[in-house]
């Protein structure tokens, strides 16, 4: 199974949208682990919205999809959130 999932960080008052095949806690220690990247360096990602799929390809092109909307109102629409105090 394929996941795609939006972390929202506080700190940084961003989302970020990606997909996994593994464990999705594992994959969240990550991103809240010091390292380079666009999650790196801030410790307070939490998991906001994910959908599962069977197919690799699909989860792909969701993850697209979604990104390429480059609206925070839309991500915020999808996650369920009218005014985000996350």
């Amino acid at each position: 199974m394929y996941t795609v999932y939006i972390l929202h960080s506080i700190s940084k008052g961003n989302f970020y949208i990606g997909f996994t095949g593994d464990d999705l806690q594992s994959r969240l220690k990550k991103h809240n682990s010091n390292h380079k990247g666009f999650t790196g360096g801030h410790a307070d990602w939490k998991m906001v919205y994910q959908e599962n799929y069977v197919q690799k390809a699909d989860a792909i092109k969701r993850e697209k999809l979604i990104k390429g909307w480059k609206s925070r109102v839309r991500i915020e629409r999808l996650i369920g959130l009218e005014h985000p105090d996350l």
